[in-house]
Parts: structure tokens; sequence; C-alpha cells
């Protein structure tokens, strides 16, 4: 995930489905991951059970994790030789890891399962209960998914109390992640803004996908509010041409924890944008 191109494909963060089923030999120790999205899922999941997690889980600019937690547990750089090395029941990897790690895994007799990036809630959902399945936690599962469903309920403008009658429009919206690289439409963060009540303006400008915008696109037709991780030249500079045109557009913070994976970082993302859509800083 070393950050910008990996941190688009993981969004915002980590898995869908997996490919195929768990391959691979029989249990005989504990998990390993070297996939930072499903790190979050597993301390949840199998803390008991979590013998190492991804290396970027011990980076406050990669992990998803507040790190006082992720550094309980070891860290390793997903080689194949130091996963193989700890002998674990079942390795939990990207569909991004090449295939020489991967076959060095099947030939220790490792089990495996990869998981992609989700682009929906939905697909979000249905990795945590595959996950959950594969290390014997299908309750733990269910109960994660039902946090996901009430914190999204809850964010939902909907929700709000003595609401006007009619569509509520979404507050026009763009979100960061890092420099001039927007979060794009069609995937799951874009998902949890409009679940917020929050209009992703990367649309309006042409966005496809996830990707720079220029200031000039963004002067011509400013939005209502601006998502950065945190303060920054270009994050300065947007703010100054803008005031300059008298925009009246609002600023605040969407911390970068909260772009990386699905899983359980739906709960905070959700619950953080439903705050900055009501005007909460």
């Amino acid at each position: 995930m070393r950050l910008v191109p990996l941190l688009v494909v993981l969004l915002a963060g980590c898995a869908a489905p997996a490919r195929g089923p768990v391959s691979g030999g029989p249990h005989t120790g504990g998990i390993v991951s070297n996939n930072p999205c499903a790190d979050a899922m597993l301390v949840e999941l199998a803390p008991e059970r979590l013998s190492a997690i991804s290396q970027y889980s011990h980076d406050r600019a990669a992990t998803s994790l507040p790190l006082a937690v992720a550094r309980r547990f070891p860290a390793t750089a997903g080689t194949a030789e130091e996963v193989i090395a700890l002998r674990p029941s079942l390795v939990v990897t990207s569909s991004f890891t090449p295939l020489a790690t991967r076959d060095a895994y099947a030939r220790a007799g490792l089990k495996t399962l990869l998981l992609d990036s989700p682009t929906s809630v939905a697909a979000s959902e249905a990795q945590i209960r595959m996950l959950a399945a594969a290390v014997g936690q299908r309750g733990r599962g269910e109960g994660m998914v039902a946090l996901i469903e009430e914190a999204l309920a809850a964010a939902s403008p909907s929700a709000l109390p003595r609401r006007r009658p009619g569509k509520v429009e979404g507050t026009a919206t763009l979100l960061f992640i890092s420099g001039t690289l927007a979060n794009g439409p069609g995937n799951l963060l874009d998902e949890l803004m409009a679940r917020a009540g929050l209009h992703n303006v990367a649309k309006d400008y042409g966005l496809a996908y996830t990707s720079p915008v220029a200031l000039e696109t963004i002067a011509a037709a400013p939005p209502a509010l601006i998502l950065t991780p945190g303060p920054s030249r270009n994050a300065t500079l947007r703010a100054r041409v803008l005031k300059r045109m008298h925009a009246p557009t609002r600023y605040a913070t969407f911390a970068r924890t909260l772009i990386n994976c699905g899983g359980p970082t739906i709960v905070p993302a959700v619950t953080r944008l439903a705050e900055l859509r009501r005007g909460e800083s």
C-alpha cells in the first residue's frame, strides 16, 4: 500500500470477497496477515489467534488501526520467508501479493486467503462474513456487520429529527486523500459520503476514478465543503484562492486512518462524515 497507487485500490481500503475458497494445508498455528485492511478486522475477529499483522498497520500514515492497538501485535514485511517461519495455520493476504510469494506459501503447505478491494458497503460486509468464517468466528463477524448497519442508519439524513419533507439534498463535498488527489466516484468512500448526505462533487468535475483535481476546476465551481487529511501546502493554497473569490467553502479534517479500508473502519468513517454534514467540526 505505499500509499497513493495502492490507496486508491484499497478504497479508501481492502477487500471484497476472495477470488476463491481458502486453500492449503491443515490448521496448525496462528493467523498471519500481511493485508492492512484485514489487520483491522482480525484484531476484532480473532485477536487471540493473530500471530502477526502487516507492517503498514505500524505506520501512522498507512494504518487503519489506532497505533496502540496495532503495536500489541508483531508485524512482518510480508516476505514469504518470514511468514513461513511463523508456521501459521492461515495467511490472509492481498490479491496484489506477488505470484511468487503465493506460490511459496503453497509449497510450504500454508492456507491462504486472498482479499480484494471492496467498492461498496455490501462488498465489505460480505468480506467480513467470509473472513469471520475462515477464522471460525461467524458470530463476531455478524456483530461487526450489525455495528456497521447501526452506524449507517444513524448517519443517514433521514435519521434527523423534524426533518423537512421532500428530498434531502447532499452537501456538495470534495474529499482529498492527499495533495491534489481527490476521492472519485464508484468506490466505498463515495458510497459512505452519499449515505451520510454528502454529494461527491468529483463526479461533477468529471473524475472517473480517484485522481488529481486542478485548482482551476475547483475555483470554477467551489464545493460547500472540502475535506483533507490534515494541513498541507496544497490545502493552504486552495483555501487562499477560494477566500479571495469569497467562496462560501467550509474546511474540515477527515483523518487518513478513515480513508484506507472498509470493514470496521466504516463505523468511524461514516460517523465522521455525518458530523461534517451537520456542521460539527
